[in-house]
């Protein structure tokens, strides 16, 4: 687990060692154990050592920062190059099944004197090129320059789970784990992308397009590999790898799915656990989460020293303080709690905003960053987490409507009417917002603004100012199409894995994780796993009577105590916002009335002021949008961001 960047410059340039660099110190929390630098000159052998100035008058530089993991020994230094010396590798991430990997390709004739994964990601690539993506287990982002070609390829992991970032112009190309990094690297002024600003805006959404929240910088999309031509560095484009078959069927039984489900898993959390550090896990007290403690205990055995770490807020409405006890107490882990409080969320922001560099969707990634902090002073440096389940086994409330939706375009309107009657019944799904929803999903479009306004959901929402979005020429549409297929669920549940909101829950994790130089690993995000779940009927999924996950709670019986399997609610790390920027009024009317608002061109603040004050007084409905517009302010401040129109 590491930090890299790198450049490459057109003939009659070099890279610049001082901004080489600067990007190398912005991402020392990403690697702090050690620093390495290798440059080009196109011509001779490349140059290597621990300090930037060997990319004076070099066109190609690579910078890696070090988070050992695996092989904590010098041979796992980066960047690496092969014994022949035709590939150079700056390399973020972990190759789970490296082992296996090693093994075949000692049996054609591959030597390796390390005993890590990044030598066996490297030979791989010199025996087998890009066919190697395919045949990995883990999550990668790395750059191998093959002198040979005069080609460096960029390559990110199947669903994204570690970054890329990148910025192309007539001088040059740059790329960097973090958008900081990348800023200081290819020399740029911080500006907001209008229509990425609009999308967080209006609906929440980041991360869902090549595009970010900067204008001119782009992150290489999951599952893609970019190829850069050393002598004509323009921009290509990045090629797919890898995608889910939303056609593929598995014709097996509820029983036979979750036993072959349950065995996957565990072979998932396996691969997972090796480490030559200390693995702990966070623990929030529902399924997934829950699934991995006792998986480690499973496989493990009493042998490992297991540490949960664990948000608990102290809201009786949130607080899944029973669940948590019941898991570590099944489990024999030592558990970890953390308790912020508002004032809090004030004293960090700053900081939060800086680790993230880009907005957030809500508190509850404080939340996040918490729990990341106590692992760090509990002296832990990987940590297994349970993202992605929720996305691929319809866990969220959501999915009802979707699930709903399929029913009805199939024509099964019987079952459709039972899940509705069933679906009331579940804690936190009311039969307004169950029907809205569904509406969504199966008026014609025609009538989507109509419905979108009587709901109170309007795509131009009072608060956003009309005469810039006219200005910068923003379209007012969802970024997320609705699902168009009959098993609409299928569909949704594909577009939430690879476009909404799992490539944020993952920017998310990385940052809050790699703050604290903590490896954060996600065991249910394996292809083939992921594959197989989107394969099954959605019944498996979300069963007749609305239960979320039906097969994951199958599989995990026996193995995970009951009383978490049964739980009908949902939570997850949440926070109590309304309360929590209830009691910091006075600090979001201070942000709101700030020079920096009004620095912000997306936001009528007079409009956002009069519907704060509604939500205060128990006028209007509280929704996320209020932290947006506070993260959106509070960001452009920190990181000095300049706005069109």
């Amino acid at each position: 687990m590491c930090g890299i960047a790198g450049a490459l410059v057109p003939a009659g340039r070099s890279v610049e060692p001082e901004r080489l660099r600067l990007a190398a110190e912005r991402l020392i929390h990403r690697g702090p154990d050690d620093v390495g630098f290798l440059a080009w000159d196109g011509s001779a052998p490349p140059t290597s050592g621990r300090d930037p100035a060997v990319a004076r008058g070099n066109r190609v530089a690579l910078a890696h920062r070090r988070l050992a993991i695996l092989d904590l020994t010098p041979a796992g230094w980066q960047p690496m190059s092969s014994l022949d010396g035709r590939f150079h590798l700056v390399f973020n991430g972990e190759i789970y099944n490296y082992r296996e990997l090693r093994t075949e390709l000692e049996r054609e004739g591959r030597r390796f004197v390390s005993t890590g994964d990044t030598e066996v990601l490297l030979a791989a690539w010199a025996s087998w090129g890009p066919r190697a993506l395919s045949r990995f287990v883990g999550m990668f982002a790395f750059a191998v320059l093959d002198v040979r070609q005069r080609q460096v390829v960029l390559a990110r992991d199947f669903f994204g789970i570690k970054p890329l970032y990148y910025h192309a112009s007539p001088h040059g190309f740059a790329f960097a784990s973090e958008i900081p990094a990348l800023l200081d690297l290819a020399g740029q002024t911080p500006r907001a992308h209008s229509r990425r600003l609009y999308d967080y805006l209006r609906f929440g959404l980041t991360d869902h397009a090549a595009e970010t929240m900067f204008d001119g910088i782009r992150q290489l999309p999951a599952a893609h590999v970019l190829t850069l031509d050393i002598d004509r560095p323009a921009l290509g484009e990045p090629r797919r790898f890898w995608d889910l078959d939303l056609d593929a069927r598995c014709d097996l039984s509820l029983t036979a799915a979750a036993e072959r489900l349950r065995a996957m898993f565990l072979d998932s959390v396996c691969l997972h656990l090796r480490s030559d550090v200390p693995v702990g896990t966070a623990l929030s007290g529902g399924i997934d989460s829950s699934s991995i403690v006792m998986a480690m205990r499973h496989i493990e055995g009493g042998g490992l020293d297991l540490h949960s770490v664990s948000f608990l807020p102290g809201d009786p409405e949130i607080d899944e303080t029973q669940w948590v006890e019941t898991v570590a107490l099944a489990s024999g882990a030592r558990l970890h709690r953390t308790r912020p409080d508002p004032a809090e969320l004030v004293r960090d922001l700053e900081r939060l905003i800086a680790v993230q560099a880009e907005p957030f969707g809500s508190t509850s990634i404080y939340a996040q960053h918490r729990v990341f902090r106590l692992a760090h002073e509990a002296g832990i440096k990987v940590m297994l987490d349970g993202q992605g389940a929720d996305e691929l086994f319809a866990g969220y409330r959501t999915y009802l409507a979707v699930r709903l939706a399929s029913l009805l375009r199939q024509g099964r309107l019987g079952e459709a009417m039972r899940l509705a009657r069933a679906a009331r019944t579940l804690p936190g799904a009311t039969a307004s917002e169950l029907f809205r929803a569904v509406g969504y999903h199966v008026l014609p479009a025609e009538l989507h603004r109509w419905a979108r306004r009587l709901a109170g959901r309007d795509l131009e929402p009072a608060w956003l100012d009309r005469p810039w979005l006219d200005r910068v020429g923003i379209v007012r549409a969802s970024p997320i199409p609705r699902p168009r297929r009959k098993d609409a669920l299928r569909e949704m549940l594909y577009r939430t894995v690879t476009e909404s909101s799992l490539p944020m829950l993952l920017r998310y994790e990385d940052r809050n994780s790699m703050a604290y130089s903590i490896e954060s690993r996600v065991p249910f995000l394996t292809p083939a796993l992921a594959q197989f779940v989107l394969s099954l009927p959605e019944a498996y999924l979300v069963d007749a009577d609305g239960t979320s996950k039906a097969v994951l709670r199958r599989a995990m019986r026996g193995l995970v105590p009951d009383a978490i399997l049964d739980r009908r609610d949902k939570i997850g790390f949440a926070t109590p916002e309304r309360r929590w920027l209830t009691e910091l009024r006075s600090w979001v009317e201070d942000v709101l009335a700030s020079e920096a608002a009004r620095a912000v061109p997306a936001l009528d603040l007079a409009q956002a002021r009069e519907e704060w004050q509604g939500i205060l007084a128990g006028r209007g409905r509280f929704d996320w949008h209020v932290w947006r517009w506070i993260n959106t302010i509070r960001w452009a401040e920190k990181l000095n961001v300049a706005f069109d129109g």
